[in-house]
C-alpha cells in the first residue's frame, strides 16, 4: 500500500450534511485527489459511522485509500484501508497491533524528527510532519521547517511523507520541492467554487513530477 501514498490527500470538513460531504469529496477525486481521510471532530457516533460508511463506498467505487481519523474502532468496524493517528491517540504500536499488517497506519509527527523515527519503528505507513502554515480549520504553532521533509526523504527513504497545515496552490510547491509525497488539504478543496479544478490543480504537481 506504501507505493499507493502519493499525491493529493483531501481531509474533510465538519460538515454535518453526508450528500454534500460525499458530492465535493468525488468532484475532488475526479480532479486527482489520491487519498481520502474521514475527518470530523463534533460528529457523534451515529453520524460518524453514517458519513463513514458514505464516503468509505465512494472511495471503493474510484479505487482510492480511504482513511479514518482517530476512531481505531469504527475503522475496524468498516474494515477500512487506514487509520490516521493523532499526538494524543493511542500509540501507533497499539493501533497496529490492533488494526493489523495491512491497513494503513499514518501518524501525525509535527515538526519532530525524533516522533518519525519512533513512528517508522513501531509500524507507521506513512508520516505527516505540520502545520507549515496558519489554517482555518486547525490551531497549531505555525513552527515546523521546510527542511524537514528533505530530512526525513534522506534518513528515511521508504517512508512516505505527508505535508499537512495552511497548504494553499500559493504556498504548497515548495513542500513539494523538499520532497512530501503527499500534500494534505482541507479548506484549498472543500471551501473553494471548484473543487474538481482546484483538486486538479493541485495533483498537477505530481504529474508534472
Amino acid at each position: 500500500m506504501k507505493k499507493a501514498l502519493r499525491g493529493l490527500y483531501i481531509v474533510t470538513p465538519d460538515w454535518d450534511d453526508t450528500d454534500k460531504l460525499c458530492d465535493v469529496t468525488e468532484k475532488a477525486i475526479k480532479g486527482g485527489a489520491r487519498i481520502v481521510q474521514y475527518r470530523h471532530k463534533t460528529a457523534g457516533e451515529a453520524q460518524r459511522h453514517e458519513q463513514a460508511s458514505a464516503l468509505q463506498a465512494l472511495c471503493r467505487r474510484h479505487a482510492v485509500p480511504f482513511i479514518i481519523n482517530d476512531h481505531v474502532d469504527l475503522c475496524i468496524a468498516l474494515s477500512a484501508d487506514g487509520i490516521h493517528v493523532g499526538g494524543t491517540d493511542e500509540s501507533v504500536a497499539a493501533v497496529r497491533a490492533r488494526v493489523g499488517k495491512d491497513t494503513i497506519v499514518g501518524a501525525s509527527c509535527y515538526g519532530e524528527m525524533e516522533l518519525a523515527r519512533c513512528a517508522r519503528e513501531e509500524g507507521a505507513s506513512y508520516v505527516a510532519f505540520g502545520g507549515f502554515y496558519p489554517s482555518r480549520i486547525k490551531k497549531y504553532p505555525v513552527t515546523t521547517p521546510f527542511s524537514i521533509l528533505s530530512s526525513a526523504k534522506k534518513e528515511m527513504p521508504d517512508m512516505p511523507t505527508c505535508a499537512i497545515g495552511g497548504i494553499t496552490l500559493e504556498n504548497g510547491t515548495p513542500l513539494v520541492k523538499e520532497g512530501a509525497d503527499m500534500i494534505s488539504v482541507i479548506s484549498a478543496v472543500y471551501f473553494q467554487e471548484d473543487p474538481e479544478k482546484a483538486a486538479s490543480a493541485f495533483s498537477d504537481w505530481y504529474r508534472n513530477s
